[in-house]
């Protein structure tokens, strides 16, 4: 199957804001690895918190109290590794970091020292669905695209805290009840909700769906589904949709539409 860069259609670099809930973090370095790997400096890092990554996600961790400090020390760090993870400090109690605001993502960008940074921009307790607060997500300006991920988890499961992270915002925008079934047509309508998943969307910056846990031929079926509704829907905003894993092999399984 295609890679990530290529069923995302990303090209000549940028910022990639990652929101939503059921597998930001496992895509997030994913797709740094991936990015990296073709020789790219890439930074990883967030606008909320996020666990402290493992060796496996992330070779090297940076802790930079600023913009400043990080793009100083990374000159010299990435001519031996062009692929960085940063917060802004460590908060041990949790065992997480805690990233950098929207304006210090754009000042590094700006920097060019990096050709590509993955941002998680949004939190979402452990769920595989969720609908962003009012001071969420937290997307920096210089994004230049959005990707909207979904946990497929979700689907057929009743609209409560145990599977929705925000489930009184979901059943405002989908109008389904709390405790009733959450469908497909629900994910859709979370997807491209004004004050949905994508809420903050920087204007200029493409709209990408990924459909997460297609770790099974009814969860697949699902994602197929969404995104054939997605694709459909006139002014929907999305330039493409995948359905996929980003814990298994492959990382995606399919991607609509085919063609840009």
């Amino acid at each position: 199957m295609a890679s990530l860069r290529h069923s995302l259609n990303l090209k000549n670099g940028g910022v990639i804001s990652l929101v939503g809930a059921g597998g930001k973090t496992s895509l997030m370095f994913r797709l740094a690895r991936e990015l990296s790997g073709q020789g790219a400096s890439v930074l990883s890092t967030t606008t909320t918190k996020i666990y402290v990554p493992s060796r496996k996600q992330s070779s090297l961790v940076m802790i930079s109290r600023s913009a400043n400090t990080l793009i100083t020390a990374a000159r010299s760090i990435l001519q031996r590794n062009p692929n960085i993870s940063a917060g802004s400090r460590l908060i041990p109690f949790q065992n997480k970091l805690k990233g950098f605001p929207p304006a210090a993502i754009d000042a590094i960008w700006q920097s060019g020292i990096f050709r590509w940074i993955v941002v998680e921009a949004d939190g979402a307790a452990g769920r595989p669905l969720k609908a962003p607060a009012f001071h969420e997500p937290v997307i920096p300006q210089s994004t230049k695209w959005v990707i909207g991920i979904v946990g497929l988890e979700a689907v057929g499961k009743p609209l409560t805290e145990r599977w929705v992270f925000r489930p009184q915002q979901v059943s405002q925008i989908t109008g389904l009840s709390e405790g009733s079934i959450l469908t497909e047509s629900a994910i859709v309508d979370l997807l491209i909700a004004e004050n949905g998943i994508l809420k903050g969307a920087p204007a200029g910056a493409t709209r990408l769906a990924f459909l997460n846990q297609a770790d099974s031929q009814d969860r697949l079926e699902s994602g197929r589904k969404i995104s054939q509704k997605l694709v459909r829907k006139e002014k929907s905003g999305f330039t493409r949709v995948l359905v996929g894993q980003t814990l298994y092999e492959p990382t995606v399984k399919e991607y609509y539409p085919k063609y840009l």
